[in-house]
């Protein structure tokens, strides 16, 4: 604006007001006048803005056409892993501030982990659990490379496993709390055979879960009876048993062998012998012994004890097992063999093995005979049998 209005905007008094385009700003007064000097009042420059630096995201960086001066368009990238929070892309504003919000880079990837194929083992013979092993996973993350702190859910590798389905599960964690699972099944068959059962009139005794692949099941009969058949079976690995199906056949006891021992060798490990030795069948000890006896024969039949009785003295002697008669001369080698007394009443009590257990000079009660027996090995597992089958006496 000149003084007087002349046409030139140079003349003294001339004022001149500044102003910079977008984008720039002033250095210097905002208002010029010419003076007496011929020169302006001052000087003035017109400075491109200037945005201040952009901070370096952590795990990326950044990207600009043209520095941090206004107008500039600045781009964000982030490191392989990590994914971009907030804006892409920033411009230099005329405020010199930075369009946007300001980016950062955050690990959204969850790690990786592979777990191994399905584990599949059969249990060895005679075995209900199979030991099964496997390479620990490792995790992978793009952010933060090989993870070794890995969770497990369920057993370790090299433990012995069950038959049946086990679920194992493998947990990895990166720095960012990102999760990464696997699972992976590990199955245990056991071969089985068809189930057995105990022969009529006996038992069944078996190893393991009594039908895996290598069990092994033992037969044995009740009082009276003797196995017929295989005393043992074995599950093979075709599924099939071993040996012939056996039963329990009545006992057919043979008197007429020629020597004692020949007689004793057909009760050994089958039967229990209770043998009963009187000079003449009216004796007193003799009669009482049969008369309380008598009641007791469910629990002598319990405790598998055949009864032998030898009556008289030579030459006018016998014997009887039950019904059936022992020949003179096989009495008279049982006395000798056992050194029985001839002329006096005597019990002598002996086990399976054919051993001499306990004798008795004078009668014996049928509490202390069974209390006596009761007490013998075998006799606590046949006990053991004979309760899981509901066996017993009134």
């Amino acid at each position: 604006r000149t003084p007087q209005g002349e046409y030139y905007k140079n003349v003294l008094g001339t004022r001149c007001d500044i102003r910079c385009q977008k984008g720039y700003e002033l250095h210097g007064p905002l208002q010029l006048i010419c003076q007496s000097s011929k020169r302006w009042s001052g000087k003035v420059l017109c400075k491109q803005k200037r945005c201040p630096t952009l901070s370096m995201p952590t795990n990326g960086g950044f990207k600009c056409l043209d520095g941090a001066y206004f107008g500039s368009r600045c781009e964000y990238y982030c490191s392989p892993g990590y994914q971009l929070k907030g804006d892409r892309i920033v411009t230099c504003m005329d405020n010199k501030v930075w369009s946007g919000r300001p980016a950062s880079c955050v690990d959204t990837e969850p790690p990786r982990i592979q777990c191994p194929s399905v584990k599949e083992k059969t249990a060895e013979p005679n075995k209900l659990t199979a030991r099964v092993f496997w390479d620990t996973p490792e995790g992978r993350d793009t952010a933060d490379g090989i993870l070794t702190d890995v969770i497990l859910k369920g057993l370790p590798p090299g433990s012995h496993f069950p038959e049946g389905d086990h679920k194992i599960q493998y947990t990895v964690y990166d720095r960012a709390e990102n999760k990464g699972t696997c699972k992976f099944l590990v199955k245990v068959r056991v071969r089985r055979c068809v189930k057995l059962n105990a022969p009529d009139n006996g038992y069944i005794k078996c190893s393991g879960d009594g039908n895996n692949y290598g069990a092994t099941c033992e037969f044995s009969c009740i009082g009276g009876y003797e196995l017929q058949g295989s005393p043992a079976r074995v599950c093979q690995y075709n599924l099939g048993w071993s040996g012939v199906e056996p039963t329990c056949a009545p006992m057919n006891i043979n008197v007429n062998v020629r020597t004692a021992a020949a007689l004793l060798d057909q009760f050994y490990e089958k039967r229990r012998l209770l043998i009963i030795s009187t000079p003449t069948a009216a004796n007193f000890f003799y009669r009482m012994q049969l008369g309380m006896l008598q009641p007791a024969q469910c629990g002598l039949d319990l405790r598998h004890v055949t009864v032998v009785e030898l009556v008289g003295v030579f030459p006018a002697q016998i014997g009887r097992i039950g019904v059936k008669l022992l020949p003179p001369s096989l009495a008279l080698q049982l006395r000798l063999l056992l050194r029985i007394p001839h002329y006096n009443f005597n019990i002598v009590v002996m086990d399976k093995h054919g051993m001499d257990k306990e004798r008795y000079p004078f009668p014996a009660t049928p509490a202390e005979l069974f209390a006596l027996i009761d007490n013998f090995p075998l006799r606590k597992e046949e006990m053991k049998l004979q309760a899981e089958i509901g066996q017993s006496c009134p």
